[in-house]
C-alpha cells in the first residue's frame, strides 16, 4: 500500500475541509449547483468513513450514506459557520451509524455493547440534543485550539493525525490541546461542585 508522506496528507485534508465549506457555505446562500456539488462530495467522504465502520456489513453502506445526506440537508441550518465541517459532517454519520447498530441488534438480537450500556445512549433525541447544548456550553470554556481539538479527537473519533491535518498543526500540538483543554475543564468542573 502507497503511504502518502504527512505534509501532503494535511495539505489533501485542509484542501478538502476548504473545498467542501465553501461548496456548503455556496449552497446556503442559494447557489443550487455548489450545493449539488458539496451533497456529491460529502457522499465520496461519507462512503469511506462508513465503509470503515461497516466492514461486517458492506449492503448497508449505501443506505446510511443516505441517510446521513439527508441529515446534512436537514440540518444544515444548524452548522456553525466558524466550525470545522467535516467534524459536523462526520458527528452527523456517527449518530446515523449509532441508531442503525441499535436497530440491527435489536433485530438481529445480538449482544451488542450498545444494549449492555444502554444508559449511555438516550434514544430520546430531546436527550441528545440536551447533551449535545450542555457540552458545547463546556466546551465554550475552552480556547479555540482546545476546543477544535477535543472535539475532533474526544467526540468526532478522528485519530490525533487527522485532527493534526484539520487543524493545520503538528500532532504534538494536538496532543497538548487535548490535554491541556481536559485538564482545563476538570478544574472548571470541580469548581463549579465546591
Amino acid at each position: 500500500m502507497h503511504r502518502i508522506p504527512e505534509g501532503e496528507e494535511k495539505t489533501a485534508v485542509a484542501q478538502t475541509e476548504t473545498r467542501l465549506r465553501s461548496l456548503l457555505l455556496r449552497g446556503m446562500d442559494g447557489d443550487e449547483a455548489a450545493y449539488r456539488d458539496f451533497l456529491q462530495t460529502s457522499a465520496t467522504h461519507l462512503r469511506a468513513f462508513l465503509r470503515r465502520r461497516l466492514s461486517r456489513w458492506p449492503d448497508e453502506v449505501e443506505d446510511l450514506v443516505q441517510e446521513s445526506l439527508l441529515a446534512l440537508h436537514n440540518q444544515r441550518m444548524t452548522y456553525d459557520r466558524d466550525a470545522p465541517l467535516t467534524a459536523w459532517m462526520y458527528a452527523i454519520a456517527r449518530y446515523k451509524l449509532i441508531d442503525w447498530l441499535r436497530r440491527h441488534a435489536r433485530h438481529e438480537g445480538l449482544n451488542d455493547p450498545l444494549d449492555d450500556d444502554s444508559e449511555l445512549f438516550s434514544t430520546a433525541d430531546a436527550d441528545g440534543s440536551e447533551a449535545r447544548r450542555d457540552l458545547q456550553k463546556v466546551l465554550n470554556m475552552l480556547p479555540e485550539q482546545q476546543r477544535a481539538a477535543i472535539l475532533h479527537t474526544k467526540v468526532d473519533g478522528l485519530s490525533v493525525r487527522e485532527t493534526a491535518a484539520a487543524m493545520q498543526i503538528s500532532e504534538a500540538s494536538v496532543k497538548v490541546a487535548v490535554h491541556r483543554g481536559l485538564k482545563a475543564l476538570a478544574a472548571k468542573l470541580r469548581n463549579e461542585k465546591s
